[in-house]
């Protein structure tokens, strides 16, 4: 064999010598050809080789894995997630009702419950008393009916005092008259009552009108005769308005006896005039406790103007809603509250504003809410406080729950497929196709019916 290469080598080398140079350049290109095709069949043989040792396609296949899922029935429920404020709610400013001079303030941050005071007038205590009616008048006399006589009883009783038995609903009172020029008992008829008879002894001008009434000292006749007593008292005089009947109502209260003598002995606990009534402004009437907020007079400044803001005691969350999404939140709607700490609790929609804040893009005018995206109130009262005890104002999140399918079969959104007639089915574990019909997508679910189609039923899935 290597003899044979050599005299081929030099057969080949003599022919160069004697052929021409292109001759040359040719056979060497036919050389390199050969070369390449000897190659280039060993390679092709090698890998025939190679394939005779490789695995079967078919066991390939069956080793490949098909993930199934079983349909389930369940409950599904879609929710958006919102941003809100912790803290103690909108800050409401408290105007006082009570003439004098400021004495004393409480401090920012201070909590107020029933019964305790809530700042000083003339050096007297106007304390707290929850409900939902002011003192709109004075309290001093048996009779009186009305919601704020309800909302000193409630309050007394509430602070331990016997108020005694409060008349039923439907109980005819007779209201005391009001006396002239004050503010308490009965009003007056509206438009006034009937005009005053002129006084005994008047007479009537020739044009008809009356004259001047009599005066003490006058006469209807002549001089040195005895005076005509007067019967009845001259026009504008102070005349009390008689009695009224009034029927108690459901919310009433009414002054009695025991009432005015818890009144008194309230009033001496408190450090107030045992004087057993109460006028405007002597409590100031909220609808719970309190927390102050922010100053807004001070001491030496007339008690009654603005002053301070207050919250309630208890903290909530305040989430600002598209208006066009307000209306899929209902009040008493649970909630689930994401907090700082990465934990979660319940919450309860307490309250839904009705004013919308901020304005649309494009809308004239100045200031902060301009451009702004319209939003509503809504407050989220935290169903357990303890939770939030270690938060005075946080940014959280707000999950609403906006609609809740009951009792669906549902499977992974994975495991639908898309029909080219349009639609979708589900693949059943042992490869057939069942048409579908989709119900509500929540939370990487869907709620699906088809004929055949039962919890159990074992669908594939991609996940």
């Amino acid at each position: 064999m290597a003899a044979g290469t050599d005299a081929a080598r030099a057969g080949t080398e003599d022919a160069t010598a004697a052929d021409p140079p292109a001759r040359r350049s040719r056979r060497r290109r036919v050389v390199v050809t050969v070369a390449l095709v000897v190659t280039v069949c060993g390679i092709g043989a090698g890998a025939v080789g190679l394939r005779g040792h490789a695995r079967p396609a078919k066991a390939a296949s069956s080793s490949a894995q098909v993930q199934t899922v079983a349909v389930v029935r369940t409950d599904l429920s879609n929710s958006q997630t919102l941003s809100g404020t912790l803290g103690f709610g909108t800050p409401q400013t408290l105007m006082g009702a009570k003439q004098g001079i400021i004495t004393a303030l409480p401090a920012a941050g201070t909590t107020v419950t029933r019964g305790q005071q809530l700042y000083r007038v003339n050096d007297q205590p106007v304390p707290l008393f929850y409900g939902g009616t002011p003192l709109f008048r004075t309290l001093d006399k048996p009779g009186l009916v009305g919601r704020d006589v309800q909302v000193v009883a409630s309050n007394l009783q509430a602070l331990g005092y016997d108020v005694g038995t409060q008349p039923k609903v439907g109980t005819v009172i007779t209201q005391p008259a009001a006396d002239p020029g004050s503010g308490g008992g009965a009003p007056s008829p509206k438009g006034g009552g009937a005009p005053a008879a002129p006084a005994a002894g008047s007479s009537t001008s020739p044009s008809g009108g009356p004259s001047a009434p009599a005066t003490a000292g006058s006469t209807g006749a002549p001089a040195g005769g005895p005076t005509a007593p007067a019967t009845a008292p001259a026009a504008g005089s102070s005349t009390p308005a008689a009695p009224t009947q009034v029927t108690v109502g459901t919310g009433d209260g009414v002054v009695t006896t025991s009432l005015i003598a818890a009144v008194k002995h309230w009033q001496k606990d408190a450090g107030l005039q045992p004087t057993g009534s109460l006028g405007i402004g002597d409590v100031v009437v909220l609808p719970g406790a309190i927390r102050v907020g922010s100053l807004q007079t001070q001491l030496g400044e007339q008690g009654a103007e603005a002053l301070m803001s207050v919250t309630p005691t208890d903290k909530v969350v305040t989430v600002p809603v598209d208006p066009a999404n307000v209306g899929s939140i209902k009040q008493g709607d649970k909630v689930t509250v994401s907090l700082p700490d990465s934990s979660t609790t319940p919450g309860t929609v307490s309250g839904i504003g009705t004013a919308v804040q901020g304005s649309a893009k494009g809308t004239s005018g100045t200031g902060a809410g301009l451009n702004t995206p319209p939003t509503v109130d809504v407050t989220v009262a935290v169903d357990d406080p303890s939770k939030v005890k270690n938060f005075d104002s946080a940014t959280v999140q707000v999950a609403f729950v906006s609609a809740t399918a009951t009792g669906v079969l549902a499977v992974p959104v994975g495991s639908l497929l898309a029909l080219s007639g349009g639609g979708y089915a589900v693949q059943l574990k042992g490869g057939g196709l069942v048409a579908v019909q989709t119900g509500m997508f929540a939370k990487g679910m869907v709620a699906i019916t088809g004929n055949g189609i039962a919890a159990g039923t074992e669908v594939v899935t991609t996940s």
